[in-house]
Order: C-alpha cells, then sequence, then structure tokens
C-alpha cells in the first residue's frame, strides 16, 4: 500500500457575515467543542468547551481568538462562535502568523514544475479550465524562479483533478459549499497535487459561483509549501473570497510567504520589486488616513482601500474583510459613505459616481452621476458625506467647502457653498470622512477626528482615528 504524509487539507468557503447571538445553545457548545479539536488541537481529556476552570480549553479558545484577531478572552462569547460558525478552511489554524510554511523544509528542490489537469467540470469549458489553471500558476510565477510546464500524459508534479464526495485520496469531499478544494505539501507521490470539490459551482468570471482562479491560485500556494496566513487580505487567508481575476494582484503578504521558499523572480528589477503589491490596512497605525466611515443600521463601516472594518454593538473586536466580500459590485479606494435615511441605502462615492446598495445587492440603475445630488459639473468627486439626523440634511464636503442637500425634497439647499471652517472650528485641513453617533458627528482630517456638537458647533475632543477602531495595541 502507498504511504504518504498529508500537508495540507484545504477546504475554502465563502466568507459569511454571522450576528453575534445572545446566549449559547448546548448544539452550540457540542459543535464549539469539535471545531477546537479539528482545528486548535483540543484533546478528549479536555471537557466541555464551557466548563470554566479547564486551563486547555482556555488555552484553545485564546489560540483561536489571537488567530482571528477576536478579543482574548479565553472563553465562548458571541464573537468567538460567530466566527467558528463562518464557513472556512480544513486546515489547523494553530501557527498564528502573517504568510507561514509548513515546516520541515517542505518545498520543491527545483525551480521547473510539471502539471498535467487530469478531468474536468462541467460548469466550464475546457478553455476556462485551462485558462483559470494557469493563470493561477501564473501568479506564483511571476514572483518567484519557478516556471511551469503542461504535460497531458504522466505523473506530473502537481495533479489536478475534479471529483466528489469519496474520490480516491481518503479525504472525502462534503457536497455543496463548505469544503471547496484540498491540495498537498510538496512531497513525492501525492505532493503538490490539488483536488476541487466537483459538487461546487465553479465560474470563470462571476460571482454567482466560486471562481476557479481564486480557488486554483490558493490551493496552488499550498501546492508550492504554503499554509494559511492570519492577514485578512492574503490569498492565503483561509476563507474564500471574490476577487476579480482581470484585476487581482498577488498581495504583499504572500510575496513574502513564497519568496522566503523560493527567493524572487530574478526576471524583475531587483530595485523595484512588485511595487504594485496591496498590503493589508492595520487598525493600528497611527498614520493611517481613512477613506471613509458611514454607519448602517446601528453599525459603523470604517473604509480603507480594498478593505473596511465593521464594528457593531455586540462586539468588542471590528471585523476587518474585503469589500467586494460583502458587496461584489463595489468599487474599491471609495472617496466617502453615507446611510441615506430617506432611501435606506447605503451610498457609496468613487469619483463622479455613486453606488447605492440594498443589503448586498446594488439598486438597479446604479452607479449614477454625483451630479443627480444637485452637485455642479465641476465637482469631480466628494470627500466626506455627512447625514445629519436632527435637521435631516446631508453635507457633502468638497475641498475647503461643504453643500447642504435636503433628503426629503431631493435639493441641494440655497446660499451653498460654505467654508467647512466657519462650522466646524479648529478645522484647518480637508475633511476625509465624516459620521454622527451616539449624538456626537465626527469630522476626519487626515489620521485625526474631531468631535462636535453640530448643532452648536463646539468642539468637545481630538482623538486618534483608530479610537473606533478599539486598535488592541493601546
Amino acid at each position: 500500500m502507498k504511504t504518504f504524509n498529508l500537508s495540507i487539507l484545504l477546504s475554502l468557503a465563502v466568507a459569511v457575515y454571522c450576528v453575534p447571538i445572545s446566549q449559547v445553545t448546548e448544539q452550540d457548545e457540542s459543535f464549539a467543542e469539535s471545531y477546537l479539536k479539528k482545528f486548535f488541537n483540543l484533546t478528549e481529556e479536555s471537557g466541555p468547551v464551557v466548563r470554566r476552570g479547564i486551563s486547555s480549553v482556555t488555552k484553545k479558545l485564546s489560540e483561536m481568538q489571537r488567530f482571528f484577531g477576536l478579543q482574548i478572552t479565553g472563553t465562548l462569547d458571541a464573537d468567538t462562535l460567530a466566527m467558528m460558525k463562518k464557513p472556512r478552511c480544513g486546515v489547523p489554524d494553530g501557527k498564528i502568523a502573517r504568510f507561514s510554511t509548513f515546516g520541515g523544509n517542505l518545498k520543491w528542490e527545483k525551480n521547473s514544475l510539471t502539471y498535467r489537469i487530469v478531468n474536468y467540470t462541467p460548469d466550464m469549458s475546457a478553455t476556462e479550465v485551462d485558462n483559470s489553471i494557469e493563470k493561477a500558476l501564473q501568479v506564483w510565477a511571476k514572483v518567484t524562479p519557478l516556471r511551469f510546464t503542461r504535460i497531458y500524459s504522466g505523473t506530473a508534479d502537481i495533479m489536478i483533478s475534479f471529483g466528489r464526495r469519496n474520490h480516491g485520496d481518503f479525504y472525502p469531499f462534503d457536497g455543496p459549499d463548505g469544503t471547496l478544494a484540498h491540495a498537498f505539501a510538496p512531497a513525492a507521490g501525492i505532493g503538490g497535487d490539488a483536488h476541487f470539490d466537483d459538487d461546487e459551482t465553479f465560474t470563470f468570471r462571476s460571482n454567482s459561483g466560486y471562481v476557479l482562479f481564486m480557488v486554483a491560485a490558493h490551493e496552488f500556494g499550498h501546492s508550492l509549501g504554503l499554509s494559511h496566513s492570519d492577514d485578512p487580505g492574503a490569498l492565503m487567508y483561509p476563507v474564500y473570497s471574490y476577487r476579480n481575476p482581470e484585476t487581482f494582484t498577488l498581495p504583499r503578504d504572500d510575496i513574502n510567504g513564497i519568496q522566503s521558499l523560493y527567493g524572487p523572480n530574478p526576471d524583475v528589477d531587483p530595485r523595484d520589486p512588485n511595487p504594485t503589491a496591496p498590503t493589508t490596512p492595520d487598525a493600528c497605525d497611527s498614520t493611517m488616513v481613512l477613506d471613509a466611515v458611514a454607519t448602517l443600521r446601528g453599525e459603523l463601516l470604517f473604509f480603507k482601500d480594498s478593505f473596511f472594518w465593521r464594528s457593531y454593538p455586540q462586539s468588542n473586536t471590528p471585523q476587518q474583510t474585503l469589500i467586494n466580500n460583502f458587496w461584489p459590485d463595489a468599487p474599491d479606494n471609495i472617496d466617502a459613505a453615507y446611510e441615506s435615511q430617506q432611501l435606506d441605502k447605503l451610498l457609496l462615492f468613487k469619483g463622479r459616481r455613486v453606488w447605492a446598495f440594498n443589503a448586498y445587492d446594488l439598486v438597479p440603475g446604479y452607479p449614477q452621476s454625483i451630479s443627480t445630488f444637485g452637485l455642479p459639473s465641476t465637482v469631480r468627486k466628494v470627500d466626506a458625506v455627512l447625514y445629519d439626523v436632527e435637521s435631516r440634511k446631508t453635507l457633502f464636503f468638497v475641498g475647503d467647502n461643504y453643500y447642504s442637500y435636503d433628503e426629503a425634497r431631493k435639493t441641494m439647499d440655497q446660499g451653498f457653498p460654505k467654508r467647512v471652517d466657519e462650522k466646524f472650528s479648529g478645522l484647518t485641513s480637508k475633511v476625509t470622512a465624516a459620521f454622527q453617533y451616539r449624538g456626537f458627528t465626527y469630522i476626519y482630517s487626515g489620521p485625526y477626528m474631531f468631535e462636535y456638537n453640530l448643532r452648536t458647533g463646539r468642539l468637545f475632543r481630538v482623538l486618534r482615528n483608530s479610537y473606533y477602531l478599539r486598535c488592541t495595541n493601546f
């Protein structure tokens, strides 16, 4: 019988956002215990998850909370259980690091690798599958000395196949959703191979299913020796994320990881290596300037680059994720955002256009021009938008000025624009974000947040922009 060392079993799943629950049920306790056993090596001797005073359980819960950036309580709180219930990857997450490798020098000892596509999924044409696989491998080839050659018979270094349930490797798939694929780290035999669950709906570009390119690119990271990263923006994060294959760029964390194994691409100028590689914003970065801040049905949303943090009253720690995970039709790097009370929609602004969303969905007819609000044609973009609950007016900040929009009448108020510093004392530079919360108005300018009473114009405090992000390093 052929033997092998299983290095990685990957199960990717769509990012689902769970509202924290108010109480833990017996079913939740059993689920959490199984979760910790599977992903954090909780032993049978540890006892029930919620039993107090058991140090091994507390330790494992703390490990899990630390990995996912949750508040470290060592108890099965609502935030922790909500994270556990997100569909996720099947590999253990005990190692807390940005990029990580399997250890034990699990890497290919050559730079020329072969791959073979054994069979195809009926969801896509053979050409689409071929293109997706080739493009996914090139993600890694662009930043390393690795080169991939396709073969059509025999045994390749990376054997690629689609299968259902029990498919011949002793690690059966689980039907639709849940586990999407799994892969094995570099080794002889099954090492490097990647298997895809044919009970899933794979797509070429559409976000209506799972984009094969994205799943495969993650899988091939494992095939080359990478484990998981706790960076939510990394390709090697354990949770599936939709990204446009046409504009996808390998994030910096993944580049650091793969180059730690194989080094950089020798054909790239070392003086300018991967200048466009995106990095994940850090809530504790005191110099960070947020793109926008908005409320949404009691939650706070903080936008930066391709990401946003979602903070709700029941949560102790804001959850960071990609904007496209929540709103697939939304743009990145937005200029402004606000919740329209009149429309009961979230509006996102970028350049001369505005997008309106009802829950996850883009409202028909959007994006529209920002001139629909009555802004002059000379306005190329807005810097921030603020809805005032008391006056029911929406303020649009543009450079040193602001405009007042009547939500009910859907017209711009007369006598505007006015200078920002006439209404908001202490502001000497451009407004970058704005929102209202618990009776106060917050105006962001660069890395600082100014707390006002909008009716009186009184300035109460000047705070860092991370104040409501609850940076754990402070």
